[in-house]
């Protein structure tokens, strides 16, 4: 039988080696010496007794006996030597009992180059084991900026908590997002129940995952499971059966696809020309059944400037078009307590069209729209990668440029104050676009930068320690804070005065979303598999605006209006021209306008702001979740 078995081998091996040599291939197994020979190692770390996936089992850790194998560790040498004869009795004892002696192998990359026993590896892929005990030293490489490295160093802090080895990502954040995922603190040492639930889950997805066809497509099982994670939640995916997992990896298929494309997310600039019908146009007559339209808010608008923007925009919608559109709005919804009910009632309900209004409700609504495909969602949030649901969000970088412009103008000592809230995509463009402004007209301006989300921290004793009198604060006020810190205002004496406002027309937005479903457009712009649309309109939408005070100078209110018209014709973009970011790096070059994803994607400060982008840890813990599913990357403060 260990010979038949012999001989069936060297079929396998010499066969991978004929494929792999008419394709210009290595054919024997890889070398860890010959690869470290161009890699400088940082240490070594004694992993002790680990049970490794064979998968990962990959090469030789020197070129002692690696001719006798082909590259995926079947043997190629003739039937009859010494070599034949041991790898033949191994064959016999791991049927007869099975082989449990470890072999010894360096880890590097997460791949595993064998020491000693090279013949009981190729006898355990030979008859398909999954895993082979190991005494392992990894080999650490020093830190680089190459993707894979960076990769690495986030799956050695993944493995040293969770001991799990044997799944990996293709995108840097990847290893972080998973703990976050499965609820886990990056500090905490898994327990062996921990590690067999993950374990068990993932080997049922990774199986599912295979039979679908999923090693066709270019990303790992890693990432199609986080992304599977991210529809579902642990939580349910740990209950569900193999009947159950199955159909769940077919609904979400899309989202794998989105992931195996270079381009994965396709930002609408503007709305599609519809001349000037509105929604009335499309809708069915007045005796028909209205559409039921539901927008969903994290806060209650009463004291959320936010979501009060929101239900504004909601209002416009049901006063002008109360005739054919029934609203409703649900708020104070919370996800991992109430959002996954609340979506489920509203779409028994009838809710046709749902509107969730922040980042932070973006996980439930991907899971109801995978679940029921009959409704549409939309969440307003930037830059993501989901395909069952559409994202919207407003440029409001290019408001806050002509805000920048005022405070330039009018600053008296070059000191201008900015408030923000989350790090998240979109932000740092506001941030940046001001800061642009303020030196369009002012070269010596600086923009000095605080966060409302930081803990433990006074902005306003930090802008009076400045000498800061003109701030620019969130956008609006709500109908419980009467505050006058809205918009771009100046204090002196204690006294606000407001200059201007930046102004989120959701009502026009949805408006236009709303004629988008109705006229058809909607489904036009569905055709391309493959592609995550995210809706970012501005200006030229009527979606972004900005409201002047008389206080302000006419000749300022001129400029104003003339920049203003020149943004919304498209002759003018606040992020052309030549851009430096804080570390002196030359970001956008003379004459070159910078893409809608290099603006959307910005993890850097202009050079004229004073502050820095802050890190998950430093906000207060409300802020915390939408950062980790919109921020940008973070940079620690300078000392």
């Amino acid at each position: 039988m260990s010979v038949q078995d012999y001989l069936e081998a060297i079929k396998i091996g010499r066969k991978e080696y004929r494929n792999r040599i008419n394709k210009g291939e290595y054919p024997y197994l890889p070398v860890l010496d010959e690869i470290l020979s161009q890699v400088e190692i940082e240490s070594e770390v004694n992993l002790g007794l680990v049970q490794v996936p064979l998968k990962l089992v990959v090469g030789t850790s020197t070129r002692a006996r690696t001719n006798a194998f082909a590259g995926n560790f079947m043997p190629i040498l003739d039937w009859g030597s010494e070599f034949s004869a041991k790898w033949a009795v191994l064959s016999d004892s791991q049927m007869e009992e099975g082989i449990r002696e470890p072999i010894q192998a360096f880890e590097y990359m997460n791949r595993y180059y064998v020491v000693e026993g090279n013949k009981r590896v190729s006898v355990l892929k030979y008859f398909d084991a999954v895993t082979v005990p190991a005494v392992v030293i990894r080999k650490v490489p020093k830190r680089t900026e190459e993707l894979e490295n960076k990769i690495y160093y986030e799956f050695m802090d993944f493995n040293r908590v969770s001991g799990i080895n044997n799944i990996w990502f293709s995108k840097e954040g990847s290893f972080p997002a998973l703990l976050k995922a499965l609820d886990r603190d990056p500090g905490h040492d898994w327990t062996e129940d921990e590690r067999k639930d993950f374990s068990s889950l993932y080997l049922a997805f990774s199986t599912a995952y295979g039979q679908k066809g999923g090693k066709k497509l270019p990303i790992t099982t890693g990432d199609a499971f986080l992304a599977f994670l991210t529809v579902y939640g642990y939580k349910e995916a740990k209950e569900m059966s193999m009947l159950e997992m199955s159909k769940g990896v077919e609904k979400t298929w899309k989202e794998f696809r989105i992931l195996s494309s270079d381009e994965s997310i396709e930002l609408r600039m503007d709305p599609i020309d519809e001349g000037k019908k509105n929604i009335l146009t499309y809708l069915l007559p007045a005796n028909a059944k209205k559409l039921k339209v539901s927008f969903v808010y994290d806060k209650a608008p009463s004291n959320s400037f936010w979501n009060y923007g929101h239900e504004l925009g909601r209002k416009y919608i049901h006063d002008t078009f109360s005739n054919q559109i029934e609203t409703e709005a649900v708020e104070n919804v919370v996800p991992d307590e109430n959002a996954a009910a609340v979506l489920e009632n509203l779409i028994e309900n009838g809710s046709e069209i749902i509107f969730t209004t922040t980042a932070r409700l973006l996980q439930p609504s991907l899971k109801a729209a995978v679940k029921h495909p009959e409704a549409k969602l939309l969440n307003c949030s930037l830059y993501t990668t989901h395909q069952y649901i559409r994202t919207y969000y407003a440029r409001m970088y290019e408001g806050k440029f002509l805000t920048g412009v005022i405070a330039g103008s009018l600053t008296e000592n070059n000191r201008i104050g900015y408030v923000a809230d989350y790090p998240i995509y979109g932000i740092t463009a506001n941030i940046n676009a001001f800061a642009l402004g303020a030196k369009f007209v002012n070269p010596r301006a600086k923009v000095y930068l605080e966060w409302s989300t930081l803990k433990n921290h006074d902005m306003y004793k930090t802008f009076w320690e400045q000498q800061v009198s003109y701030v620019s604060n969130q956008d609006m006020i709500t109908p419980e804070n009467a505050s006058r810190q809205f918009g771009l205002y100046n204090i002196r004496n204690d006294k606000i005065t407001n200059l201007v406002m930046p102004v989120w027309n959701w009502g026009v937005f949805y408006e236009k979303l709303l004629q988008s479903i109705m006229s058809g457009s909607w489904k036009k712009e569905d055709h391309e598999e493959g592609k995550a649309l995210n809706y970012w309109w501005g200006m030229s939408a009527g979606v972004i605006d900005i409201i002047c005070s008389q206080n302000l100078p006419a000749s300022t209110r001129q400029l104003i209006q003339l920049l203003r018209q020149l943004i919304c014709r498209g002759e003018f973009d606040p992020f052309s021209g030549e851009i430096v970011a804080q570390d002196g790096t030359v970001k956008g070059r003379e004459g070159e306008r910078m893409s809608p994803e290099e603006v959307v994607t910005m993890d850097w400060l202009v050079e004229n702001v004073v502050g820095y982008i802050p890190e998950v840890e430093e906000l207060v813990e409300d802020a915390k979740s939408v950062v980790m599913l919109q921020g940008v990357a973070k940079r620690k403060k300078e000392e």
